[in-house]
């Protein structure tokens, strides 16, 4: 199987979704791209996410599998648990995956974007991870509330400085990562945010590949994203985040030898 035809799994962790989930989207999706599974992970939800994702299975059991969070642990440790499974053999019943990455449940980021992540694989064999980036271009059709749009500009601006890397977005919900050994080391144990676990991704991509990390991960400028609404982080959770980048930055030093005051 050619590399940009690779064995594609996705988490999507849902939580309290039924209002925002579109099975018809998944569903067409997968009809056009056979490569491609999804392994659905509810999260504790208190609605009708369960029986919706179960309804999604049903339509495609050989390539949906869906995983039930008895309580509620947040977004990072069930995308954490969505990608172990992967990497553990399942959901895929045709093979190993090649590729394994995880996809906000209300598609911001349309699906239709992921032929495009693929192809960054297909042309960077030194490739790891691929990054959705929202960066407002022309031509581009990149939607957000402008408040959100700059406090996230100003967070990724710390995130920088915090990993050391020249990263515009780290939030975005749309990432893809070759299944390998390091994906499966950072994988391996819990996020201490659940909400900025995607920094804590690339902080411990950094301290596994020191500098070269610049060369195996690629942002790549979305096309399209729309702010869906109902998303539950607040803004009260600033105040968390720069307390977690400080952390990060601060782990980052000490795993490096510096004196923590240095910059």
């Amino acid at each position: 199987m050619s590399q940009d035809r690779a064995l594609t799994a996705l988490v999507v962790p849902c939580y309290n979704e039924s209002a925002r989930l579109r099975p018809g989207q998944f569903l067409d999706f997968l009809g056009r791209h056979p490569e491609v599974h999804l392994l659905l992970v509810d999260d504790g939800s208190r609605d009708e996410t369960w029986a919706m994702l179960e309804e999604i299975r049903a339509r495609e059991p050989q390539r949906i599998v869906t995983l039930r969070m008895e309580q509620n642990r947040g977004k990072a440790e069930a995308v954490r648990q969505g990608v172990l499974k992967v990497l553990e053999g399942g959901p895929s019943q045709g093979g190993s995956f090649g590729l394994v990455g995880y996809w906000d449940a209300d598609l911001s980021t349309p699906l239709s974007t992921l032929p495009l992540f693929l192809e960054v694989f297909a042309e960077r064999p030194d490739c790891r991870l691929v990054m959705g980036s929202r960066v407002r271009l022309l031509g581009r059709r990149i939607v957000r509330r402008p408040l959100r749009h700059y406090l996230g500009r100003v967070f990724s601006t710390f995130a920088s400085l915090s990993l050391d890397l020249p990263v515009y977005d780290t939030q975005c919900g749309a990432k893809l990562f070759r299944a390998d050994d390091d994906l499966r080391a950072v994988f391996s144990s819990s996020f201490s945010d659940p909400w900025l676990f995607d920094v804590e991704i690339l902080s411990r991509f950094r301290a596994l590949w020191g500098p070269e990390a610049e060369n195996r991960i690629v942002e790549l400028p979305l096309p399209v994203w729309e702010d869906v609404g109902g998303s539950k982080i607040r803004l009260r959770d600033g105040f968390r985040a720069g307390l977690s980048l400080a952390m990060i930055w601060l782990r980052r030093m000490r795993s490096e030898g510096r004196p923590t005051g240095s910059v």
